[in-house]
């Protein structure tokens, strides 16, 4: 099917889709609650030395393959060929299966406040079943492509963005007109604690979250062929996009505490204290507050679901070769969706639901397991574009695309530079302090070594196959696209 005939999706629906995917008040909580005030600046900062390149870099690569389905997998094997392609790919795929851990439990969490106002408490096995059922309908959904997702994240993101604008703009009149905050907005406030090793380390590992806060920019990349407007509607989106979402999280973290004092914040609940401290100020019933806010969030965590339950599948089952799984598996309907792939991580992702369920004994305990598993693993698939690009401005700048950001030089610098604060970051955020080693160990470590590792057993024998019945074939897909490229 031709791109043009699946050009359902307009600007607007792209900026939602954005939103949906990169910005949530749940981000700008988890960090508050985490490291207070501090979690301001460090927003900023990433938008200026992450969001902002890495969004310009994503630019670029869908210009250079601008006919591409999947995204993560081709910019990668633009300038690495197949194998590492493969494990960027797979990389993605596999660590955005732990974030529905964390996503799908918090549903519950927002849609008990819009019932009935307040936060029921479930049982763990109620929790697990209720998520694998909403997971299921969010599978089905996913599979009839970005004009349906579209139009569920049309409604949450704008609810959303509409919300955090309110939030930003009362929370700052109300100081206007004498409000003392709950904690001083100072700058001594905004510092990292770093009384104690414990604590710096702490801060460190809470940038892996912060980072992956204002990450997700490479996951509209697979709709550029369900886009009206093409390569250039995208990269005007996409940067404005980036730009909007990293100074809402910086002013959002900044006004965080102003009704609800630091450190009495909490992970599931910490949005509804807050918007129900604004909401007292201005003589609100708290009732009122928790039902609307609870909407918004529920809406908004939907079409984030929505999102993530359709883009890693996309990125690492359409495009990847036949011969890996087979070609059932990697076939794509006409909406341009991996549809049997899709359920295929649907059962994967069930146990991975019930796992983390046994070491906790509350929502709030259980979000904090799957924080701390999913921050670090988050920043994989990010290192993999960073080298891509690094190398493909080293090796093959001269390739003709639509858009370039500066010179070579400037390219190679920008992206190594990234390369080395996140693997520092990468380290901070796998060995959280304080966590349970045994979860340390199965999830933060133990899951990425085995899951990788598998990945690149599966890959060389599929080539080892490839060579032994067609050598010219295996050497093609071991060769990075910007070659052809070069040649056209």
């Amino acid at each position: 099917m031709t791109s043009s005939a699946r050009a359902r999706v307009g600007t607007y629906a792209l900026l939602t889709m954005t939103v949906a995917a990169v910005f949530n008040f749940r981000n700008v909580i988890n960090n508050s609650v985490s490291i207070g005030l501090a979690s301001a600046p460090a927003f900023f900062f990433a938008t200026l030395l992450y969001f902002l390149p890495y969004t310009l870099i994503i630019a670029e690569l869908v210009a250079l393959n601008k006919d591409s389905e999947s995204g993560d997998y081709r910019w990668v094997k633009t300038s690495l060929g197949g194998r590492w392609a493969f494990l960027g790919a797979f990389s993605y795929w596999f660590v955005n299966l732990f974030y529905f851990a964390s996503l799908l439990p918090i549903v519950l969490v927002y849609a008990s406040y819009m019932i009935w106002g307040q936060e029921k408490v479930l049982s763990q096995t109620a929790i697990t079943v209720i998520s694998i059922a909403i997971f299921a309908l969010a599978t089905w959904v996913s599979t009839k492509g970005a004009a349906w997702i579209g139009k569920v994240t049309n409604i949450g993101a704008t609810l959303m963005m509409a919300m955090a604008l309110a939030f930003v703009v009362l929370t700052a009149a109300a100081l206007a007109g004498g409000l003392e905050p709950a904690t001083p907005i100072t700058l001594s406030a905004m510092k990292p604690d770093t009384a104690s090793f414990a604590s710096m380390w702490a801060f460190f590992g809470t940038l892996a979250w912060i980072i992956q806060g204002v990450g997700g920019a490479e996951s509209v990349g697979v709709y550029i062929n369900d886009l009206k407007g093409g390569v250039r509607s995208f990269i005007r989106t996409i940067i404005f996009a980036g730009l909007m979402i990293g100074m809402l999280y910086a002013v959002a973290s900044l006004l965080m505490t102003v009704f609800v004092k630091a450190g009495e914040l909490s992970y599931s609940e910490g949005i509804f204290q807050t918007m129900g401290g604004l909401g007292a100020y201005f003589g609100l019933e708290s009732g009122l507050i928790n039902r609307v806010v609870g909407l918004v969030m529920l809406t908004a965590t939907l079409g984030s679901l929505l999102m993530w339950t359709a883009t890693p599948v996309k990125i690492f089952f359409s495009e990847i070769p036949g011969g890996i799984f087979g070609d059932k598996l990697v076939e794509l309907n006409d909406r341009g969706i991996p549809w049997r792939a899709a359920w295929v991580q649907f059962l994967i992702v069930v146990p991975i639901l019930i796992i983390p369920a046994l070491g906790s004994d509350s929502i709030d305990g259980l979000l904090q397991i799957v924080i701390n598993m999913t921050a670090a693993t988050a920043l994989i698939p990010p290192l993999f574009i960073y080298l891509s690009y690094f190398f493909f401005r080293k090796n093959y700048d001269d390739v003709p695309r639509g858009f370039k950001i500066g010179s070579r030089r400037f390219g190679m610098g920008m992206a190594a530079f990234m390369i080395l604060v996140f693997s520092f970051v990468f380290i901070t955020g796998t060995l959280p302090y304080g966590q349970e080693v045994w979860l340390t160990l199965v999830y933060n470590i133990g899951g990425v070594v085995i899951f990788i590792g598998g990945a690149y057993i599966i890959y060389q024998r599929y080539i080892n196959r490839l060579r032994a019945e067609d050598p010219a074939a295996a050497h093609e897909e071991l060769t990075p696209t910007a070659e052809r490229m070069r040649r056209r």
